[in-house]
């Protein structure tokens, strides 16, 4: 990056943190830092409940998959809508009667507070350890911009979120992230358009989209061919609109980082005016950003594409004894690449002329690329024998190599602080609902019950540095992962199922108590933790467990209403 665009990136950043702060100062209790005094419109509402899940890993990670998988990742979405409006009619008009400060609350006033205590737990688990990732994907851009250890800079970033997040609570998250939003929203639209602009003379933008699909990135309704596709596959529109639909209601409804958006409205108007504006916009801005991916596999048919896009990892094989096995496999990569492109520019001219030919090519320069994928993964295995610790991940890399390589002074700045603003948004309101629902479910509840305002205040301050710190350590661990998009969702739908399902049978099951909730709760989660790692560990023995994880949010919330039922039934109370 060039000095201009460290100013830009720095200046960006420093502004929107400097104004979060300036804006929350003067908080005096726990309601001011934890629901901002209960005066946010729903402008305010719906931005930052839109920026709190579009971390960095949005906009690093997405594009990747995209460029690797194509749109169908959209369909994961295609749920939100209908969660927004069952959420706004149920859950928000509760909430707000009894003036709770977290969702968890709620729980022991319908049930007991073990029930409470299970559902707050499960959120502390799931969500301490995805704040940890959020971390990780600004710490990828400065390890491949400056050579930085990835370690250290999880370290750094962390610190960065948790200066203004321990300081301002809930006030200064929403404060910054109405500015991080509108950053992010002009960054990538500036990034897709000249990803566009900068294809040869001879492609026009009808080229770029019939190249993308041809090559199946433009797919983005997908139907399963068969029971188990439709139970494995992860992306088709049946697990977007069932399983998507469920994940969306439990993220939503009773994860605290959401539900801490909204639970400091102004009025319940507000409140559901906000949580429609994320159903209706969220949707076309992933479908936008899985856009710019599969128009980035379009850009690289025309540009040179690195066989591996970890330059660190690559620089660090070059010198071990492995280099002249990977340089040979780089030099077959590199050739292939370059036959690939003139192939892609005669097809263009083609195209309309001579379909026949164009269609010849097209088929020849896919099978190039076969044939490079093949290569990619002999030069994957080459960087394990070298080191078997070291990162072969590199999806969430393109979308950065692009912007680092291809884009004007200046713009590359503004893209790094899109990125940025998208971490730092997302974890600091992570770092916030942490902090709330450990002092108001366990602290407040069970361990000081009669402290004053500025105790409490003092405590919810040292516990968002505390979740800062566990953050930061998981983060470390947690920058191996293939695609972070994919890891955090996963890591959600292992405890979303179960949480909703504990609120499901409070909203809808008046008969069914606390004793027999808080079983089906553990017998849910035994049940989807068997799910998730039994076919990881012995996948020949339970390979008929092997599910999609989406999935895993609607079986997490069916066993436990189930299972309460039997359970009630057996021991009424």
């Amino acid at each position: 990056m060039t000095l201009v665009d460290w100013l830009v990136m720095g200046g960006t950043i420093t502004l929107i943190i400097a104004y979060g702060i300036w804006r929350s100062r003067g908080q005096r209790d726990i309601r001011g830092y934890f629901l901002s005094n209960n005066d946010q419109k729903w402008w305010s509402i719906g931005l930052s409940i839109m920026a709190t899940q579009a971390s960095a890993i949005t906009f690093l990670s997405t594009p990747g998959q995209g460029f690797g998988d194509g749109m169908r990742f959209v369909q994961f979405y295609f749920g939100l809508p209908i969660a927004m409006v069952v959420i706004s009619m149920v859950a928000i008009p509760i909430y707000r009667r009894l003036n709770v400060f977290t969702a968890y609350e709620y729980l022991e006033q319908r049930f007991d507070l073990k029930t409470r205590t299970l559902g707050a737990l499960l959120f502390l688990l799931g969500r301490g350890l995805a704040a940890g990732i959020t971390i990780v994907a600004p710490a990828i851009i400065l390890e491949t911009l400056l050579g930085w250890d990835l370690t250290w800079t999880c370290v750094g970033i962390g610190v960065l979120v948790m200066l203004y997040t321990v300081t301002g609570g809930t006030k200064a998250v929403a404060q910054t992230q109405q500015q991080q939003m509108g950053v992010i929203l002009l960054g990538m639209l500036l990034a897709g358009v000249l990803m566009v602009w900068k294809l040869p003379d001879s492609v026009s933008f009808g080229d770029a989209l019939h190249l993308a699909g041809g090559a199946g990135r433009l797919e983005v309704i997908t139907l399963p061919d068969s029971f188990d596709n439709f139970i494995q596959d992860r992306y088709n529109i049946l697990s977007g609109l069932v399983a998507g639909t469920f994940l969306a209601l439990s993220y939503f409804g009773t994860d605290q980082s959401q539900v801490q958006r909204y639970l400091g409205g102004k009025s319940i108007s507000e409140i559901r005016i906000g949580l429609l504006f994320n159903g209706i916009f969220k949707v076309p801005m992933q479908f936008l950003i899985l856009f710019i991916g599969a128009m980035l596999f379009v850009f690289y048919q025309f540009y040179p594409t690195p066989m591996f896009f970890n330059d660190r990892e690559v620089a660090l094989t070059l010198e071990s004894p492995y280099a002249g096995e990977y340089q040979a496999l780089a030099a077959q990569y590199d050739s292939l690449d370059q036959t690939k492109r003139s192939l892609w520019l005669r097809w263009a001219e083609l195209r309309e002329g001579d379909p026949a030919s164009a269609n010849s090519l097209q088929a020849e320069a896919l099978a190039l690329e076969a044939q490079q994928a093949e290569l990619r993964e002999a030069g994957i295995k080459v960087m394990g024998r070298r080191d078997p610790n070291a990162n072969l991940k590199d999806q969430d890399r393109v979308f950065l190599n692009f912007v680092l390589n291809h884009l004007p002074i200046g713009l590359v700045g503004l893209l790094m602080a899109v990125i940025f603003s998208a971490a730092m948004s997302s974890t600091a309101a992570e770092l916030n609902a942490l902090a709330s629902t450990t002092v108001v479910d366990i602290y407040r509840r069970m361990i000081r019950p009669s402290g004053t305002d500025a105790h409490y205040l003092g405590v919810s301050r040292g516990l968002t540095f505390a979740w800062g710190v566990l953050a930061i350590l998981f983060a470390i661990t947690a920058g191996r992962f293939e695609n972070l998009i994919e890891y955090v969702n996963i890591l959600g739908s292992l405890f979303y199922g179960t949480i909703l399902g504990l609120f499901v049978v409070a909203f809808f099951f008046p008969r069914i108590q606390g004793t027999a909730t808080f079983w089906s709760g553990l017998v849910a989660e035994a049940l989807v933790m068997a799910c998730f790692f039994l076919p990881m560990w012995w996948p020949e023995t339970f390979a008929w467990l092997n599910i999609g994880y989406l999935w895993f949010n609607l079986i997490g919330c069916v066993v436990v209403v189930l299972v309460a039922m039997g359970v009630q039934a057996l021991r009424p109370e």
